[in-house]
């Protein structure tokens, strides 16, 4: 739930304090309010056609009250956090200088307009490996009614020993929104109070194919079955509504100094993005938004974008495994642009009627 496709440079070498941050827990100081034209911009952000995410009534055909949000909206409230996190706790690294290594979401009910969502996040582990930390962040969103709705998690590398470029860093102050707040305003305000680790919330499991409407007949299927191959396309203009409707700040994803400074050969697609495309591409085939119970990515590649054509994105999946007893189905993913790989890994565990 955080930014992507740079590395981060620690202020400090002294990285000997960072495993005692493992198992430190904390939870957002005020709960987020999911509102229905948040949910919508992000749909179309991400591409999302199923009606369920923009008109009531096909939420109510879901057996929802309010419009569902696409699977991966949950990063809207992540990168806030992670941003309080680097911030105030994790101080040795940069937002601007982190890359994204893998994104988990384990859904156990949708995310509706009007819920009203606390945030615990906790670092789970940080492991060094060179000049690297590997640092791997779990979450919950816990909603009005005290229930899980959501869980995953995040891994974020930083780089450690290495000076930032101070034209990158000039650059980054030159572009990004303003005015932004300090540390030591952010540590003022609170926006992340420490957990007790002793003070859980377990999740709970949904019901055993509840509200799904899933097109595929699940008895007709077989492992190693494969999804129909599907294309959806990135503009400049796209990653700049994404940049803002996400709250991601890296500019790598709408200057083309910055991504140059970065050494990338050209502005590129958020990681996030396309993995609610992906989403996105899965609901097509399913039928049902809210039939993924867990979609998980491990980033390994970027969609170049450039100013006079849209980028391409092909999307392919396999069924790996099926579930009789719970009826679900196991999906690999692969994601191409212009013959890069951008997964190295990416399941969904799918329910069906």
């Amino acid at each position: 739930m955080g930014t992507e496709q740079t590395i981060a440079q620690p202020v400090s070498d002294d990285v000997a304090k960072t495993p005692t941050m493992a198992g430190r827990r904390f939870r957002s100081r005020d709960h987020y309010v999911v509102g229905r034209e948040k949910v919508r911009e992000f749909a179309r952000a991400v591409q999302a056609q199923h009606g369920a995410h923009l008109y009531e009534p096909d939420a109510h055909e879901l057996g929802y009250d309010g419009i569902v949000a696409p699977p991966t909206f949950s990063s809207v409230i992540g990168i806030t956090a992670t941003r309080a996190l680097l911030d105030t706790v994790l101080t040795d690294y940069d937002l601007s200088q982190i890359l994204q290594t893998d994104q988990v979401f384990e859904i156990v009910r949708p995310i509706l307009a009007g819920d009203r969502l606390t945030t615990e996040v906790v670092i789970e582990s940080i492991r060094q490996f060179g000049d690297n930390d590997f640092i791997l962040v779990g979450f919950s969103l816990t909603d009005q009614h005290g229930e899980v709705v959501q869980t995953g998690s995040t891994t974020i590398v930083a780089r450690r020993g290495v000076e930032v470029d101070a034209n990158l860093a000039d650059t980054v102050e030159n572009i990004v929104m303003h005015p932004r707040p300090s540390i030591e305003a952010l540590a003022a305000v609170g926006s992340l109070v420490a957990v007790d680790t002793d003070d859980e919330t377990a999740a709970q499991l949904p019901p055993p194919n509840a509200l799904v409407h899933s097109l595929p007949d699940f008895d007709q299927l077989s492992v190693g079955d494969r999804l129909p191959a599907a294309t959806a396309e990135v503009t400049r203009g796209d990653l700049a509504n994404y940049a803002g409707v996400s709250g991601d700040p890296n500019p790598i994803h709408f200057s083309e100094q910055a991504a140059t400074l970065a050494g990338l050969p050209t502005v590129v697609a958020h990681g996030m993005l396309t993995m609610g495309l992906a989403s996105g591409y899965l609901t097509e085939w399913v039928g049902d938004p809210t039939a993924i119970e867990k979609f998980s990515v491990r980033f390994s590649g970027f969609v170049p974008v450039t100013t006079d054509a849209p980028s391409a994105i092909v999307f392919t999946g396999k069924i790996k495994s099926l579930d009789p007893s719970r009826r679900t189905a196991t999906i690999m993913m692969a994601g191409t642009s212009e013959g890069r790989k951008l997964f190295g890994r990416a399941i969904a565990e799918i329910r069906f009627a």
